[in-house]
């Protein structure tokens, strides 16, 4: 059995988040883990954000991000505020600079517990995005779901946050729509070469927007950090919304909002909370996982 580490489930909004310490250690959370943690309970995740040392100067750490299907994700906004809260609570810093696969990000821990994640600029090019066809306007492309004289969703905004989104405009509730059916069919639809996070939004004032993510590699999830970067700048960029929108995850509505601000320069800013729930250690090579003594005898 490899060596094990120590992890942390954690959740940022409801989003599952598992942050693994692989610091000091030259090999990784394999596939075969995160699929292995995923299918027991206990340890289910949206996302596993392995933390390593860094590979650059000037950085705190790299993150290496799993999604539960073994696959690597670009972007995890809500795993980085949960990486945030446990470096923070371990050394008792406030600022944070990460380096992903998606580039680097900067967060800061706030007085009242909230953690902002600069996430970057978003991407607007059909293909960096990616898409499979060329759209000189991505804030809405022809794509539908459904009969074609009578859609059940159309004309996304298509955008990347370090990893592919579509948000589709809706104008009843997030969760009157089956998308746990057409997740699967859209994240895998041929306009995405890459596949994409799903996303239903609804605009409730130039202010607000309640939203409900598939995510890529992940399915159904109670939130999804880039998705409400990727909507709010969508919201913005279509004038459905201005720059700043507070975002309710419908999904998980009692555990507060994400306030995304996309400012003057471009960078996209979300704040909100996280949360600890108990730590263990595993296999990063198995995922075979075991709970602090003291918090399992309490079970």
């Amino acid at each position: 059995m490899t060596e094990t580490v120590d992890f942390a489930k954690m959740n940022g909004l409801g989003n599952k988040i598992l942050v693994v310490d692989m610091r000091g250690r030259a090999d990784v959370v394999t596939p075969a883990a995160a699929i292995a943690l995923n299918a027991d309970p206990a340890t289910r995740f949206d996302q596993i954000m392995a933390v390593h040392d860094p590979k650059v100067d000037g950085t705190d750490a790299w993150i290496d991000i799993l999604n539960s299907d073994g696959s690597k994700a670009q972007a995890c906004g809500n795993g980085t505020r949960c990486v945030v809260q446990a470096l923070a609570a371990e050394t008792g810093k406030k600022i944070f600079t990460f380096q992903t696969v998606a580039g680097i990000l900067n967060a800061v821990e706030h007085e009242d517990g909230t953690i902002s994640v600069d996430m970057g600029k978003p991407i607007f090019e059909w293909n960096r995005i990616p898409l499979a066809e060329e759209f000189y306007d991505t804030s809405r492309i022809e794509l539908q779901i459904g009969p074609i004289d009578a859609p059940i969703l159309h004309s996304p905004s298509v955008a990347s946050m370090g990893n592919p989104h579509a948000v589709f405009w809706v104008d009843r509730d997030v969760m009157s729509y089956d998308l746990e059916r057409f997740g699967p069919l859209l994240e895998n639809h041929p306009m995405f070469p890459e596949r994409a996070n799903i996303t239903l939004a609804q605009v409730t004032s130039p202010t607000a927007m309640t939203t409900r993510t598939w995510e890529r590699g992940a399915g159904l999830t109670l939130a999804c950090g880039s998705a409400a970067c990727a909507s709010g700048v969508s919201g913005a960029r279509t004038g459905r919304t201005g720059r700043k929108v507070a975002i309710t995850v419908a999904s998980s509505p009692n555990r507060g909002t994400l306030q995304i601000e996309w400012r003057d320069d471009d960078h996209v800013i979300m704040t909100g909370p996280a949360e600890w729930e108990w730590s263990g250690t595993l296999d990063p090579a198995t995922g075979a996982f075991r709970r602090d003594d003291a918090e399992a005898a309490a079970l």
